[in-house]
């Protein structure tokens, strides 16, 4: 309750603080007005949880806010909004354009006080101000703070729980030019930029285009018939693809199968030219579909780092591809295997430190409780086949022991733990010749594997959760670029062959940003969208746009 006693005194100070002679009776009320509006109450301010009321809490608290700018009107004087002010309302009007919600900001109460001269209505007009610009401010940078709030684990780079109204407001406050400042605020790379150029495109046609599903049915396939056929035709066509014209426009011929393997592998579907269940989920999805989904992948970037730096890898999940970057020119594309449903590839950026050429295999606690100790118990020698070593723990002196020197089946899952397995190098290790590290919490790398043969798989939902690279050998001569006259591939081969393990570490950490896009812009500029196979846009279209359908227009 002590923390109660001081609400009193710091409106005690808004009072003499606004009291002091401002030069016009005017003025004097629209001062003397502001305490009301000075609330210390959870304001929700960017979302966040409700708190109990806090004089200490400085990011609920519009009196503090006020009180560290001079406690006086920050945007408005007695004759009205000011410049910034001006350019506070324009931001919020257009957050639309951002992929956020301007009904967020309260647009529609400052428009209904802007024109007012009545003191009251002033001191209201500029407290809504600033709230608006924090919450704006936040959103924008940062992304909504609420998918945090719902699932702490799957979203937890959602919005800054450290983020500071006080300083955001001086700053503001302090910017020669505010709309250029808050044009500065969302992330300025291409990935960014190019989904907002195509949400302006998409809410166009989703306010133009009346998009009929296609009706289910058979699989088609090249040879058919079938009246669906021409309404397939005609969608395709809509959507920009290139499908040429013929007289029965219900056969489906040869030049349409090429068109459908296109289409497939554009939207990361199996591309076998046949018409299924998913190809036709994807034929049906239409732009308010799309437009939402474009509003969520722009959300992701705003959860991670804005500065992609001048070098730099980019993996997306939900594609299946990891890119290498040079300068803004995409040097490498490659596929990668991310991890199954159940264990699947977090979300963050951090820098690769290292190379492990010829690396061991450290298998997991959870993998030799879960997978190896009831192959071992079926077979004692399962390790010894693999060239897996059992050590007697996970210290540096710990022992070898003989793996089949032991009854397996006494051996509980808890028990398993404290033994270390370690595989050795060579082209029977699950991380094949080479491994990128960049330590993290996760315990999550790039890194080579044995079984290429993945790579050819349409879905590619295989690992524990680290990301395999196709082609690992020139994803290393890329990172080690600033070192190549000391390793050029032929050492890297030369390396690689001769089986004993080696690490280098880069003169220069490269950032490495681990995303998961379900859609983006290609070279081409064309839009792409992807199966969403970890189901995480569902959830998060749930909870930005507060329904259960993904035809929710958040605007």
């Amino acid at each position: 309750m002590k923390k109660f006693l001081f609400l009193p005194l710091i409106f005690l100070a808004f009072g003499i603080a606004f009291a002091q002679p401002p030069g016009s009776m005017t003025a004097e009320k629209l001062h003397a007005a502001m305490g009301q509006y000075l609330t210390c109450l959870p304001l929700k301010l960017v979302n966040l949880q409700q708190q109990e009321i806090s004089i200490s809490n400085e990011e609920l608290c519009l009196a503090t806010i006020y009180a560290a700018t001079g406690m006086k009107p920050l945007w408005i004087s007695e004759h009205g909004p000011n410049e910034k002010a001006a350019d506070i309302l324009h931001f919020l009007k257009n957050a639309d354009y951002e992929g956020l919600n301007m009904n967020d900001y309260n647009v529609e109460k400052i428009s209904a006080l802007w024109k007012s001269r009545n003191p009251e209505q002033l001191a209201q007009l500029d407290t809504l101000l600033t709230l608006g610009l924090i919450k704006y401010a936040h959103d924008v940078r940062y992304g909504r703070i609420i998918p945090f709030q719902v699932d702490p684990e799957l979203f937890a780079e959602a919005g800054d729980k450290n983020f500071q109204p006080v300083e955001t407001v001086r700053q503001a406050l302090a910017a020669p030019d505010l709309a250029n400042h808050l044009a500065g605020l969302p992330p300025s790379h291409k990935y960014y930029r190019n989904l907002r150029q195509m949400l302006r495109q998409f809410r166009e046609i989703a306010e133009k285009v009346s998009w009929e599903p296609i009706d289910g049915g058979r699989n088609l396939r090249q040879g058919d018939r079938d009246e669906r056929i021409r309404q397939i035709r005609n969608r395709l066509t809509a959507l920009g693809e290139d499908v040429p014209t013929i007289e029965d426009e219900t056969l489906f011929d040869r030049h349409l199968t090429r068109v459908i393997i296109n289409f497939q592998a554009e939207y990361g579907l199996e591309n076998d030219g046949i018409i299924g269940k998913n190809t036709l989920a994807v034929l049906n999805m239409t732009p308010r579909e799309k437009l939402n989904t474009i509003i969520l992948n722009m959300a992701r970037w705003r959860w991670h780092q804005h500065e992609m730096g001048r070098r730099y890898i980019l993996v997306n999940i939900a594609n299946y591809d990891l890119k290498a970057v040079d300068e803004g020119h995409e040097i490498l594309n490659m596929g990668v295997i991310v991890g199954q449903f159940q264990h699947q590839t977090p979300v963050f950026s951090d820098r690769i430190k290292y190379i492990d050429f010829n690396p061991f295999w450290n298998i997991p606690q959870s993998i030799a409780r879960n997978e190896e100790l009831p192959e071992l118990r079926k077979d004692p020698n399962y390790l010894v086949d693999r060239h897996v070593r059992l050590l007697s723990g996970w210290t540096e002196d710990a022992v070898e022991i003989d793996s089949t020197t032991i009854d397996w089946n006494t051996v509980s899952p808890r028990q398993m733990n404290r033994y270390k397995l370690r595989q050795d190098p060579g082209p029977w290790n699950a991380l094949g010749s080479v491994k990128f590290v960049f330590p993290n919490s996760y315990d999550v790398y790039l890194h080579d594997t044995p079984t290429q043969d993945l790579f050819g798989r349409s879905k590619r939902t295989f690992s524990h959760g680290c990301i395999r690279v196709s082609k690992p050998l020139v994803l290393a001569e890329f990172i080690l670029e600033e070192q190549k006259e000391e390793w050029t591939m032929a050492r890297i081969h030369e390396t690689i062959a001769s089986a004993n393990r080696e690490i280098v570490s880069l003169s220069t950490p490269l950032p490495v940003h681990i995303t998961y896009q379900t859609a983006w812009v290609d070279n081409q500029r064309k839009i792409r969208f992807n199966n969403d196979n970890y189901d995480r846009d569902k959830i998060l279209a749930k909870i930005l746009f507060n329904r259960d359908d993904s035809e929710a227009d958040p605007n």
